[in-house]
Parts: structure tokens; sequence; C-alpha cells
């Protein structure tokens, strides 16, 4: 029965996840509600599972579908990545790579990638944008990149592939000076929200007036990681920092971790992935340039 599984079916089951219920899900796909409910039905069949409990108003996962969603999730982004192969050997090398790179990239990676690129591709010029949030992402969905390194978004729109490239840690510090620096412990989120906090300004229109990772009422917001830093540095705030970006202040003094509640020490462990769209995944320059970031991830993590 296993074999009767399609892509469609799991692509429509993950729908109905992702929008929680399967008029939405069939909104998404320009299906009726009775087609992703079949749809859905059929492969339930295959797999010999029940995948949602329909008792309710909307259809809520059972303990069978939420194991099996994970390996959806894995078997699709699969197939994805077999399309953006398959389209790279078969095109001709693009005119120009441009890239948007997320703002928590470490730049010397990429920098070290982009040496050993214009040796491949010597014809080939790259392009690249540094932003964050949203703004890494609305590049590739109007077309102007090939592809983006995004980290800093914690979902994606509809109709990108991804695949994982690495990952770094994302620290909460403050200045030496900083009040917050002195607590003894884990400082209490009631405490972080007297202080303010530096929160990178989100130029995108893809999530304009959402808020990711601001825990106080009072923020200073700042247009890039550069100024960031520096605010951090002279005590106007505390805030988060890629580990990368400093390293060499936690070992001087100049900044501290702070202990935060939820948050372990050393940091968390932000993904970074490649995205394209899917319909239009990366020629040969652009698979180049994916496949040689991953080969940084042992070293970075």
């Amino acid at each position: 029965m296993l074999d009767g599984i399609s892509l469609d079916q799991l692509r429509t089951f993950l729908a109905a996840v992702d929008e929680g219920s399967f008029s939405a899900a069939g909104r998404r796909l320009s299906r009726t509600q009775s087609a992703v409910s079949e749809a859905i039905g059929t492969l339930e069949t295959h797999l010999g599972v029940t995948l949602f409990d329909r008792s309710g108003r909307y259809p809520r996962l059972t303990g069978e579908g939420r194991t099996l969603l994970a390996d959806v999730r894995q078997v699709l982004s699969s197939v994805d990545s077999v399309k953006a192969r398959a389209k790279g050997m078969a095109s001709g090398i693009e005119p120009e790579l441009a890239v948007v790179v997320d703002v928590f990239f470490p730049i010397e990676v990429l920098a070290a990638a982009a040496q050993e690129f214009r040796l491949q591709f010597p014809g080939t010029p790259l392009r690249l944008y540094v932003e964050a949030l949203g703004a890494t992402v609305e590049p590739v969905l109007d077309g102007r990149v090939s592809f983006s390194i995004s980290g800093s978004l914690p979902v994606l729109p509809d109709g990108l592939g991804r695949e994982r490239l690495t990952s770094v840690r994302f620290m909460i510090v403050a200045a030496a000076c900083h009040p917050l620096a002195a607590w003894r412990g884990v400082i209490p989120k009631e405490e972080l929200a007297r202080h303010v906090q530096l929160v990178l300004t989100d130029r995108s229109k893809l999530t304009a007036e959402r808020e990711f990772g601001v825990m106080s009422p009072s923020t200073w917001r700042l247009a890039d990681l550069f100024a960031k830093h520096a605010f951090l540095l002279n005590g106007l705030g505390w805030g988060g920092m890629p580990s990368h970006t400093v390293e060499a202040d936690l070992q001087a003094g100049r900044l501290v971790e702070l202990k935060i509640e939820d948050i372990p020490a050393g940091g968390l462990a932000l993904t970074m992935q490649a995205v394209y769209r899917a319909a239009d995944p990366p020629g040969p320059a652009g698979r180049w340039m994916i496949e040689r970031l991953k080969g940084c991830r042992e070293r970075q993590e």
C-alpha cells in the first residue's frame, strides 16, 4: 500500500498541518475542501494510520500524525533538493550570481567561498546584499536574487525551497559597565524588561510590525549590526549578537554574556539555510556556492 503514496498527498497533508484546517489548505492549494479531505483520507488508507482527529471544529494531528510530520517534511525537502540539482546540471551557468546574506552569517566564511568561486566561475560576477529578518527573503520572492542565506527569520513563506548550511551561536550580551552585567545568577525576564533592548530594524514589508526575540517594552532600533555592536559596547542597552562578532569583546572583558531564563550558556544555535524559489532553483554557479557553504558546516559547528 505504501507504493501508492504520492507527493501530492504528502504536500496536501503538510498544507493542512501548516494552515490548521482542510478549507485553508484548499485555499492555499487552489482546491476544494472536499478534494483536500479526499487526498488526506487516501494517504491515511495507504499508511494504515489516522493522521487527523476530525471530532472537533478543526482537525488536530493524532499522535501518529505528529510522529510522521517530520518525515514528511524531510521527504518533500529532499525532493526539492533533487529538483534543484537536476536544474543545475541541465541549465547553463548564470551570467551573474546575486545572493542576499543574513547579517548574522559569518562574512569571512562567505569571503573564503567567494575566493574559490572566482576561480570556478571567472565569467560570473557575484552580487551580494546583506539584510536581516524578512529582508533576507523578499529579494528571493521577487526574483532579484538566486538564493538567500537566511537564519534570522523563524518562518518562511510558501513556495520556497531550503537547504541547511550550518548554524551560528546567538548570545545575549551587554557592556561590562551595564547594570545587567553585575547581576548574579540567572536574570529574570521581568528584570530585562526594565532596561533598553537594542534591536535590529526590520526593513521588510514581509515581517513589518512583527517582533522576534523582543523581551523589553523599551527598545532602541538600529539599522545594521555594526551600529548595534557599537551601541552595546557603549552601554546603551543589551541585546543579542552572533557569537563570532563579539568573541574578542568577551575575551577582553568589554562585553559580558548575560544569563537569561530559557537560554542556555553559550547562546542559542541559529540555523542558517539556503533559501530559493522552489519553482526556480539556483543554476550551476548558485548550486556550487550552496554546496561549498555546506562544506563549512563542520568547521562552524
